[in-house]
């Protein structure tokens, strides 16, 4: 987190006009929050009803889906308005 957090408060700070910058910030922190307690309930579920290591394969599992997304997302996505230029 302390790789991440200085790099996504800057693209909240960039991105939201200034005279809610403080509105986007509580809105992102409110996002995050709720993600992290959604994470944790459902951990602490798996790790209960399943075992600990089932928490640990579910984990594993999440990431390997996300790192497949992006990888999808970036083969598949259009190419930026920038680089469709041709000056």
């Amino acid at each position: 987190m302390g790789m991440t957090q200085g790099l996504l408060a800057t693209m909240v700070a960039d991105t939201a006009p200034d005279d809610l910058r403080g509105t986007a910030y509580g809105f992102f922190n409110l996002v995050g929050g709720l993600a992290m307690l959604f994470a944790s309930v459902l951990a602490g579920l798996l790790w209960e009803t399943v075992g600990s290591a089932a928490t640990f394969y579910a984990g594993a599992a999440l990431c390997i889906a996300a790192l497949v997304l992006l990888a999808a997302r970036r083969f598949y996505a259009p190419a930026p308005a920038a680089a469709r230029r041709s000056d």
